[in-house]
């Protein structure tokens, strides 16, 4: 019985949080739309550049990245969670509209994690299916500073885009093995084909339908340590506005040549489509829709 009001509560949460429209995700309204000028490495984002993008902390310390999809929905990667499915989600917390690891301002919001929901197919040791939907305890406000980032609803619509540039932001390391950045970076990264990186020279065969690679092919621009969870967003110039086309998953070291970085593909993942399917379908099948696509595991609570 008190999982079934559970499971009620759960439903009507993401029903009145995750059918926000299209209309309203994917926008900056602090910064231009991009240049044509490449960014080569990374440079620090500027200010509410990248407004879907959270740090997901334990014990207020960076742990992942993450990218807000609803007002109280944040994506993140199945690996940053797997290894703490006993620990409380008091230790956890998601904060938005940062820029600053060590300086959050007036426009920061903190919101302390309600549910974690992984990917039943994830596996820990291929990386497949690496997403997980966090919901959170109460809804962020959005803000220029915190705003939701759009979602492909397939394969063939993520072609239809055709997006002009494609970014990759976070908080990771500048190098393998160095330091995490204390100010957001960002860098442009181009989309690479599955055949492509699956040659022998490049990941031979390790990369599933569920994955996109993206960086450049020397190795310049990568995502390291400490970006997992965040977003690979691509700008379409059509619609102006932005959409996650992967959730940072792994990668080979750091910026290595034909070893770019490996993300979840969102247009390919039946996880990814769940927030956008669950609201059409709530009254029908929001109950068969949460049962068999996904696994809930519920931290112990304090």
């Amino acid at each position: 019985m008190e999982f079934k009001a559970l499971l009620l509560f759960v439903i009507t949460l993401c029903f009145n949080a995750l059918t926000s429209p299209q209309e309203s995700c994917g926008q900056r309204p602090l910064v231009a739309p991009p240049g044509l000028s490449r960014i080569v490495g990374g440079r620090e984002a500027p200010e509410g550049a990248w407004p879907w993008q959270v740090s997901i902390q334990i014990q207020s310390m960076h742990h992942c990245g993450g990218t807000i999809v609803s007002s109280l929905s944040v994506l993140t990667a199945t690996h940053c969670f797997h290894k703490f499915l006993g620990i409380s989600t008091s230790h956890f917390r998601v904060v938005a509209g940062l820029r600053a690891l060590s300086a959050p301002g007036d426009q920061t919001q903190i919101r302390s994690i309600s549910k974690v929901k992984m990917h039943k197919d994830y596996n820990d040791v291929t990386s497949d299916n690496d997403v997980t939907l966090i919901l959170l305890s109460s809804p962020f406000a959005f803000t220029d500073y915190i705003q939701p980032v759009c979602t492909p609803h397939d394969v063939t619509h993520e072609f239809i885009l055709n997006f002009s540039q494609c970014f990759i932001t976070g908080w990771g390391s500048t190098y393998y093995r160095g330091r995490r950045t204390n100010r957001l970076q960002e860098a442009e990264v181009e989309l690479i084909d599955r055949r492509t990186c699956n040659l022998m020279t490049w990941y031979n065969g390790l990369i599933t339908e569920n994955m996109i690679c993206a960086g450049l092919e020397s190795g310049a621009s990568d995502s390291c340590q400490g970006d997992s969870g965040g977003p690979l967003q691509c700008y379409s110039e059509d619609e102006d506005r932005f959409y996650l086309v992967g959730v940072t998953s792994f990668g080979y070291m750091c910026g290595v040549p034909r070893k770019p970085g490996v993300y979840a593909r969102t247009s390919s993942s039946s996880f990814l489509k769940f927030p956008e399917r669950f609201g059409r379908k709530i009254r029908k099948k929001a109950r068969e829709t949460l049962t068999k696509d996904f696994s809930f595991f519920f931290f112990y609570s304090t």
